[in-house]
């Protein structure tokens, strides 16, 4: 089978499309033949060895961590899933490779697709899905009655976020384009502000909760708008000491990554907040909890037209980062 591998951890790294066999399974396992796989930030961010601390892998390894497909073998103990089903992941840390034709995964990783999406936006759906579902009520603990703003809440993540967090009878404030204002209105922001003609910081203050989706250079203003003991979540700033021993990483790793972590922390602390980091775990019972909302409010996410295949990974690994995608980017396998 084809399979996009990543041979060697470098800043301008290329993944190598080889030949290899097709994973066996075990009695837990289920072997998918893999229909779509989305290209994520993630793949960057573990090609150039940027979380080899948090995650390391023996080299060469089959990137890849989200797909749909098709069950094509299950394992004598797998009870939940039979040849035939179709299925969407966020597939194991410590056992990507969704960028080849067949993966094999745990049982406990995936999920049915839910109906109304079809297997393109189905492989769009589990990253951020259970991202946002483990941010809000792992690593926020949110309840009811809180103001949460998402900066950069107008594509892929707000479109889970949202209704997730609505769910949980949060006041939801979003900023991003012109063009998703409707949509975020329309699946449960209270509040949306066009970042072209509003700055957030100057209209939002005493806020509880922050997911940063845009990175270190709106650290300083998304902490300005937190009330006192409020907490700002990142997806992409980068981990601290609180997310070594949340992970039970050894006491080294708590060390330098409290060092990385120390100005993130320090600034929070100095406005009175906290400052996590998350990085998304692979969960098959929050994937079919999700499907409820997904089905709900009919949640479909958005698909780039540039639909790649496998011999083409690095040009999509590209344009993800330098082509400015409306929507997810796509690998699909015929």
């Amino acid at each position: 089978m084809k399979a996009a591998q990543l041979l060697k951890y470098q800043p301008d790294f290329k993944l190598h499309v080889n030949d290899i066999e097709v994973p066996t399974i075990k009695d837990d396992e289920v072997l998918i033949r893999v229909k779509c796989a989305a290209v994520n930030p993630l793949e960057t961010l573990i090609g150039t060895g940027a979380v080899k601390l948090i995650s390391p892998y023996h080299l060469p390894t089959t990137l890849g961590n989200e797909l749909s497909g098709e069950i094509v073998q299950v394992g004598q103990s797998v009870s939940n899933f039979k040849v035939g089903d179709t299925v969407y992941s966020r597939l194991s840390i410590n056992k990507i490779g969704a960028f080849a034709e067949y993966v094999v995964t745990n049982e406990n990783t995936i999920a049915h697709l839910p109906a109304n999406n079809d297997l393109k936006s189905g492989a769009a759906l589990a990253l951020t899905g259970l991202t946002a579902l483990q941010g809000l009520t792992e690593n926020l603990q949110a309840h009811a009655g809180q103001s949460l703003f998402i900066p950069g809440g107008s594509g892929s993540f707000g479109q889970m976020a949202i209704p997730i967090a609505k769910s949980l009878g949060l006041n939801v404030i979003v900023s991003g384009n012109t063009r998703n204002r409707e949509q975020a209105l329309q699946i449960g922001a209270n509040q949306y502000l066009d970042y072209r003609s509003e700055n957030y910081w100057e209209t939002l203050k005493n806020i509880d909760l922050v997911i940063d989706t845009l990175g270190p250079s709106e650290f300083t203003r998304e902490l300005s708008i937190l009330k006192p003991g409020g907490k700002l979540l990142s997806l992409v700033d980068g981990p601290n000491r609180q997310f070594a021993i949340d992970q039970q990483l050894p006491a080294w790793k708590r060390f330098l990554f409290g060092l990385v972590g120390r100005k993130f922390d320090k600034q929070a602390a100095a406005k009175q907040a906290e400052y996590q980091f998350i990085f998304v775990r692979s969960d098959g019972a929050q994937l079919a909890h999700l499907n409820d909302l997904i089905l709900k409010h009919n949640i479909v996410p958005q698909v780039d037209s540039n639909v790649f295949k496998i011999d083409e990974i690095n040009d999509a690994i590209e344009y993800l980062k330098n082509g400015h995608p409306q929507g997810k980017v796509l690998i699909e396998f015929n």
